[in-house]
């Protein structure tokens, strides 16, 4: 049985389909992506900022084919084959990319040891308050419910902003929060114009740092035309998804 899911646009669009055609020669790194998902592009970001020779791969996870699942058994994008060798889990393809090319010049971690564990911090800030209560808002069914994630979104926003330097997380330098972060904040149009989620409500310090995300030539090279995603995030605004994303939040689990 066809997984509704499935259904939606095969492959990147617009900017992001040309940054697609320029990475199609083998590489030491294959990256296993679905262009839709957030978690995929924090990835996708840090590729494209770092000058990381890759591959690119469009897989469609809700299909689960065989090579994908020797991949990651999960069946979850994103992926990386590194010179033959698996992993996933975007955070630790993050990780992993900082270990694999360190170079300073491209790095997206601080150089200094404290600078690099607050960066962690708060990326585990962003996983456990932000990202979830960003999914509640959008597949909550109740105008109670709705307020409730929406005030809680605000106040894990207000929480991150003030850690802000300006214009990115750590002054003039893109970095690895940034990365993070900045998939859900290029997607909160959904949030907008669905469930009553204003930027300017969480203070003019959000707005300024949204837009600066927004306009990094990294998120906007790997956003593919708005249009194609409104179907995806149609289903999860109806609380419709499938994706293990939506089967947890609807559970009240822990984001996979």
């Amino acid at each position: 049985m066809s997984v509704p899911d499935a259904q939606f646009h095969p492959h990147a669009t617009g900017v992001a389909a040309e940054t697609v055609a320029k990475h199609q020669d083998p590489q030491d790194v294959v990256f296993w992506a679905g262009w839709f998902c957030p978690f995929v592009q924090r990835v996708w970001i840090a590729l494209e900022e770092r000058g990381i020779p890759y591959q690119y791969k469009e897989v469609n996870p809700y299909k689960k084919e065989k090579h994908f699942l020797d991949i990651n058994p999960k069946g979850l994008v994103p992926a990386v084959e590194y010179q033959g060798k698996a992993l996933y889990e975007s955070l630790v393809l993050l990780e992993f990319l900082e270990e694999a090319y360190p170079s300073q010049s491209t790095s997206l971690f601080p150089s200094d040891p404290y600078d690099r564990a607050i960066a962690r911090l708060w990326i585990d800030h962003i996983s456990k308050n932000y990202l979830p209560n960003n999914w509640r808002l959008t597949q909550s069914q109740t105008k109670e419910k709705q307020d409730e994630a929406r005030e809680a979104l605000y106040e894990a926003q207000r929480k991150l902003v003030q850690q802000v330097k300006g214009p990115y997380f750590f002054g003039e330098k893109f970095s690895i929060v940034d990365a993070v972060v900045a998939p859900w904040i290029a997607r909160d149009w959904v949030i907008t114009e669905n469930r009553g989620y204003e930027r300017v409500a969480v203070g003019e310090a959000w707005v300024k740092y949204a837009k600066a995300l927004c306009e990094r030539p990294s998120v906007k090279k790997t956003t593919s035309e708005r249009e194609h995603y409104e179907p995806i995030y149609g289903r999860y605004l109806r609380d419709e998804a499938q994706s293990e994303v939506a089967k947890a939040v609807r559970s009240g689990k822990t984001l996979p």
